[in-house]
């Protein structure tokens, strides 16, 4: 699904988001917080969209995912490696930090691929995710869903695969809930996690340090 969607993946980003998804992958890169030339894996890195913005504040960036399609179509040319995130190519404590922008409701073990992240991530690096979430405001909540299931898959349909986006709104499902998603990210190997939401809740940006800092 992800190989078929790749050509067009940004373009109808830029589409459901009004271009603010550009901006949410700016501040999910300030939250990291690493000093300029840390070395980041972006994590289901897709066509790259998050690791260029990474790129362009002066980190070393390499990439993991698991479509052939999405890094055939990728942005930049920093190193990347065709590999399934519970499962990563990557030596332990080898990168200083871990970024990854709405992939983790389509990992089959979130369990196993934040613990995979954290295995990669030096003492006292830090993660930061961007992924979607639902608003608690009851009239926000109901535009949200509209044009989440309704307008989103009708658009996808029209300029790119109307199947995959029927599928990714569906998808939320298996995204855990707040509380859920923490303890699976300290149970990971990660403390200090702070959840930020953005747009009235629209989406989501989860930042944590590994376990093990220096005082």
């Amino acid at each position: 699904m992800f190989d078929a969607i790749a050509p067009r993946y940004d373009f109808v980003n830029r589409l459901i988001t009004f271009g603010l998804d550009q901006r949410w992958r700016r501040i999910t890169i300030d939250s990291l917080g690493l000093p300029e030339n840390s070395l980041i894996l972006d994590l289901a890195c897709g066509t790259g969209a998050l690791g260029e913005v990474a790129n362009e504040r002066g980190y070393r960036v390499v990439g993991a995912d698991l479509s052939a399609g999405m890094l055939r179509d990728r942005k930049g040319n920093w190193p990347v490696t065709q590999s399934d995130a519970s499962a990563l190519a990557l030596m332990s404590a080898s990168v200083d930090g871990v970024i990854c922008a709405y992939a983790l409701r389509n990992f089959t073990d979130l369990a196993a691929s934040l613990g995979e992240a954290a295995r990669v991530i030096r003492p006292g690096g830090r993660i930061a995710i961007l992924e979607v979430d639902s608003p608690t405001n009851a009239l926000l909540a109901l535009g949200h869903n509209i044009w989440f299931r309704k307008a989103v898959p009708l658009i996808g349909g029209l300029f790119s695969d109307r199947s995959a986006y029927r599928y990714l709104p569906r998808s939320t499902a298996y995204l855990p809930d707040h509380d859920a998603l923490i303890k699976i990210l300290r149970d990971a190997g990660f403390s200090g996690v702070n959840r930020r939401t953005l747009l009235g809740g629209a989406s989501q940006i989860l930042c944590a340090t590994r376990v093990g800092a220096p005082n």
